[in-house]
């Protein structure tokens, strides 16, 4: 007989014996992502089991991100973005703003921003190819020849080409125009070949590429004005130019002038297109306008107030960048017109006794670099001050007496008495009162004349009727001293105001001016340096500086080296206020990371 077989049957089934259901079978066919699959499994952990994966689950999304963090700073860098403007004030109301015939401080800071040269100087004071590609010079230094960019245009879309780089330096040598800058063009020759623009000197003129910075203007736009009618074209207040901003939209009084201008980047500006998305620039009658307009938010940004207004202005929200101009100020000794300061001690010792220092933080609260060479300093100023102890013993060894009484110096039956001449402006006029009541505590009675700033040049200056002139020169970014102190440059128009001669500086000036070579334009400026030291033929006082307010939040501003307070805006299309991260694949790391 066969039995059957017996099988024992639980109450409840054995899971792991029992086999899978078809639909845990097409459940665990599902893929892994499947939420309705991750719903099934979750139901079979238990709540600690759960806490566990919830608490993986987020580190792991934690540690995610964090390497996705640091891959993105690891391979991307921060560079300046589209967007942001500035509104900037300025004193007096645009004429010319045309690189022609700007002079101003208005005019040439607008040129700035809507015209751009050949080359381009930049914050460091170095000369970049803006216009132009490249340039050469040829050996004897006297052909300069630059290629000009095939993608150079104007703000109207219209293509640049030599002849407009021709047309502008015609205009400025025109003698009816009356540019400013015709002396710098006297003598050069000018051609040009396919995209090629030649300027060939009559001898050699080291600073010379300094003068290919200045603005081209459009010949299609400009060449119907006649050359006599030039300053009064409605064209010079509706620039076209090739800069890095161009004219937006302009308004005007019910007398026809400017009083503001939205100024948009020009995408197709030589350099790159610039960040800053509008500059709007208003115009104000003074400076007192000026600052309070600024106090009141009206704008943001504003330059080249005076020391006075500068040390009780406050700058909160804004940067207030300072830099020495190259500008020389100081006295400067006509031996021909007072006889006794034809004696070099008498000249040493009126130097030695003004506290220069005192001078600049009394009178020009500090916005000012003292100077003992007409060069603006690159080191530290060390003081030279002497007591008047020891310029009274200076004097007596060079044989003038001192009468206790009249409390004068006399020397060969001539009192030493001198007058110092003028500009009746707030800081000469305060700076000439300064160095007078020095010289009269040293002895020597001094009187000051003012003059009227208009007539100061026609009256004093020309006609070089001054015992002592008070005066600053302009000896510009690329430094060129030939026409202050060369003996040709004694007579009218020349600005040797000291009527100094000397063979040795003569030659020395010569071929400083004509070497292009840094290094030996540096060792003959220091000799000359050197022989001026011993001559005192004038009292190098100071430079000014020139101080600019602008947004915080502005980025890229730079004003390390600058000849004239429009250069401010060198590099303007590299100013920024909000930036961007982006991957290094896709850029040049080293040009933009801030």
């Amino acid at each position: 007989m066969h039995r059957m077989p017996v099988f024992d049957t639980p109450s409840s089934p054995d899971p792991a014996s029992t086999p899978p259901s078809w639909r845990e079978i097409l459940l665990r066919m599902r893929p892994a992502g499947s939420l309705r699959y991750a719903e099934d499994l979750l139901v079979r952990f238990s709540p600690a089991e759960r806490l566990i994966l919830y608490a993986c689950s987020v580190a792991l999304g934690l540690s995610t991100l964090a390497i996705l963090g640091y891959t993105n700073d690891a391979f991307s860098v921060t560079v300046p973005a589209q967007g942001g403007a500035i509104t900037e004030g300025f004193i007096g109301a645009p004429r010319f703003v045309n690189p022609v015939l700007a002079i101003s401080q208005t005019d040439l800071d607008l040129s700035r921003l809507v015209f751009s040269g050949l080359m381009r100087a930049t914050p460091d004071g170095t000369l970049i190819p803006d216009l132009a590609t490249d340039y050469s010079i040829s050996p004897d230094g006297t052909t300069y020849t630059f290629t000009l960019r095939d993608d150079a245009r104007f703000h109207d879309g219209t293509l640049m080409t030599p002849d407009d780089v021709l047309y502008t330096i015609a205009m400025i040598k025109n003698p009816e125009v009356r540019s400013p800058h015709r002396a710098d063009w006297e003598g050069v020759e000018v051609t040009s070949n396919a995209r090629t623009i030649t300027f060939t000197l009559p001898k050699p003129y080291a600073p010379f590429l300094e003068n290919t910075t200045i603005g081209i203007i459009p010949r299609r736009v400009w060449e119907g004005v006649k050359a006599n009618e030039f300053a009064f074209s409605p064209l010079n207040t509706e620039p076209v130019g090739s800069g890095p901003f161009e004219i937006k939209s302009a308004e005007t009084d019910s007398s026809g002038a400017v009083t503001q201008y939205v100024l948009q980047p020009f995408s197709r500006f030589t350099l790159g297109a610039p960040y800053l998305q509008s500059i709007t620039a208003l115009f104000f009658d003074n400076e007192r306008s000026l600052k309070n307009a600024h106090a009141a938010g009206t704008i943001d940004s504003l330059g080249g107030l005076s020391p006075q207004t500068l040390a009780s202005s406050t700058w909160n929200g804004s940067t207030l960048y300072t830099t020495a101009l190259p500008r020389v100020f100081g006295l400067f000794f006509n031996q021909s017109h007072a006889p006794v300061l034809a004696d070099s001690a008498v000249r040493q010792a009126l130097n030695d006794v003004i506290d220069k220092e005192a001078l600049v933080m009394t009178v020009l609260k500090g916005y000012a670099v003292p100077l003992n060479t007409p060069f603006v300093p690159q080191q530290p100023y060390v003081s030279s001050t002497s007591s008047i102890e020891e310029m009274h013993s200076a004097l007596q060894k060079a044989g003038w007496k001192f009468d206790d009484q009249e409390k004068t110096w006399s020397k060969n039956k001539k009192t030493l008495s001198i007058s110092i001449d003028t500009a009746d402006t707030p800081e000469l006029r305060e700076t000439a009162d300064f160095v007078a009541a020095t010289w009269r505590t040293l002895g020597v009675p001094t009187e000051v004349r003012l003059h009227d700033i208009t007539e100061f040049n026609t009256n004093v200056i020309r006609p070089r009727n001054y015992d002592v002139l008070l005066f600053g020169e302009v000896v510009g970014r690329t430094l060129d001293l030939y026409a202050f102190w060369h003996s040709k440059e004694r007579q009218d128009p020349g600005l040797n105001l000291s009527l100094f001669a000397n063979s040795t500086a003569d030659s020395l000036l010569t071929k400083a001016r004509s070497s292009s070579n840094r290094k030996e334009r540096d060792a003959l400026y220091s000799s000359f340096a050197s022989l001026l030291q011993k001559e005192v033929p004038a009292v190098f006082l100071f430079a000014p500086t020139f101080s600019y307010a602008i947004p915080t939040d502005v980025k890229g501003v730079r004003l390390s080296h600058i000849g004239d307070p429009s250069d401010r805006f060198s590099n303007v299309y590299e100013w920024y206020t909000t930036t961007e991260r982006v991957w290094t694949i896709f850029t040049k790391a080293q040009d933009l990371t801030l």
